[in-house]
């Protein structure tokens, strides 16, 4: 098994304008090979088949025939969409209701057989042949700093795979690779010894992760908002509406399409947090800290037991998918106890009320003005790093603690060391 730490940074691509239209052809043909596959492999009457090698034996010719894209490209098409046909049999043994996958975000999946990642571009396959695609990157004396100058320019990280997405609101292509460093463990190893305190207890970087009901659904302790909580509802109260007029019809058609359209808004919700749990831990890996640091569930039901169970759901979904997806890569997830984090002073500690007002925050006591949930986000790692200070161990193993923020970290005792200064 490859347990090679991952590492995951988006590019913006300059692409021309006479080949962005093969981009475009590549991806409508990608989908159909999912597609395809799902529709093949997804049988209720029978069983749904699992199997790689037993989908490419059957379809793989038939989707070479059907489509012009590569051997790889196809092989990949169809290995996404068993991947996601396993996913929901997982499900249906367990008791919940799904159904058969399908595909239609904008994407297409390469590895190093149909793509090549250079220093400044990138070659993708498409159906017409190669395109060249340049990258959009800050002055190279400003890479440093960055995911880019960190992982991709370092000669210890190796490009393996990356998905190709496109912004339809920016018109922009972004290429999301996916690096790996087979020797980081050593590494990391050496780094942690280089970093103990004088009393040799190992110090580590933890990003904290305020959920919300409305605003950004996550806003990390480094100022990143993730996701809409505000969209999701809406989207969850569209099938609300929808699933009782259906019930007020009260006829079995009727009941069969709640059946349905209940089924989607579960895939679809499902893959919404997939999304949203990949964003975070893309921050995470892109501000190169040990641990992300949540609420304790427990707490998080206790504040929205007046909201409906689907929110519940979230939270606690989300963390599930962020825990499992963590389990590839070197990071770890643990949980605080969150009582008056939305109250407190992030930067002086003075906590009341009177604080907070919706989303804004305004220390009664030192003025300290900002976003309330980034406040709180900051506040959660906080707390993790206060019970490392006072003997509790982490889940890192290490003694001691600092918090993410935007621009460098914050150790227990409010020592601030910039971005640039970090090793």
């Amino acid at each position: 098994m490859d347990d090679a730490p991952r590492r995951t940074i988006p590019i913006k691509l300059d692409v021309s304008e006479e080949r962005r239209g093969d981009l475009h052809q590549t991806k409508s043909q990608f989908l159909h090979c999912a597609n395809r596959t799902s529709e093949w492999a997804w049988r209720y009457d029978d069983y749904c088949v699992t199997s790689k090698s037993k989908a490419e034996n059957s379809l793989y010719d038939e989707l070479r025939e059907e489509t012009d894209l590569t051997a790889n490209l196809v092989q990949k098409g169809i290995r996404r969409a068993i991947e996601a046909v396993d996913a929901g049999v997982e499900k249906l043994q367990q008791g919940e209701q799904t159904s058969q996958p399908e595909f239609d975000s904008w994407s297409v999946v390469y590895d190093k057989r149909s793509a090549s990642f250079n220093d400044d571009h990138a070659t993708l396959s498409t159906p017409n042949g190669r395109v060249t695609t340049e990258y959009v990157l800050p002055p190279e004396d400003e890479r440093e700093d960055t995911p880019f100058g960190r992982y991709y320019e370092s000669d210890d990280w190796d490009a393996s795979s990356a998905t190709l997405q496109y912004d339809e609101q920016d018109d922009t292509f972004y290429l999301h690779v996916t690096l790996k460093n087979p020797d980081y463990t050593v590494d990391r190893t050496e780094r942690q010894e280089a970093s103990h305190d004088d009393d040799g207890a190992e110090n580590g970087v933890v990003l904290g992760v305020d959920l919300n009901v409305t605003g950004a659904f996550a806003v990390t302790s480094t100022g990143k908002f993730i996701g809409s909580a505000d969209y999701l509802t809406h989207k969850r109260d569209q099938y609300e509406k929808r699933r009782a007029r259906l019930q007020q019809t009260g006829t079995r058609s009727a009941h069969l399409t709640i059946q349905s359209i209940g089924s989607r808004f579960s895939d679809w919700s499902l893959d919404w947090l997939h999304n949203r749990a990949n964003d975070l831990i893309a921050e995470a890996q892109a501000t190169d800290v040990d641990g992300i640091i949540f609420e304790n569930l427990d707490h998080i039901r206790e504040n929205i037991a007046n909201e409906s169970k689907f929110q519940q759901w979230t939270y606690a979904k989300f963390v599930e998918l962020v825990e499992y997806k963590v389990e590839s890569t070197a990071l770890f997830v643990d949980t605080v106890n969150p009582a008056y984090t939305s109250q407190r002073c992030s930067h002086c500690g003075f906590t009341h009320e009177d604080n907070r007002d919706d989303k804004e925050f305004a220390c009664q006591d030192c003025g300290y003005e900002v976003n309330a949930d980034y406040n709180a986000a900051k506040n959660i790692a906080k707390r993790y790093c206060g019970y490392i200070h006072r003997g509790q161990k982490s889940r890192g193993g290490w003694a001691t603690s600092q918090l993410a923020l935007e621009s460098g970290t914050l150790n227990v005792n409010g020592e601030y060391t910039p971005s640039a200064l970090r090793g």
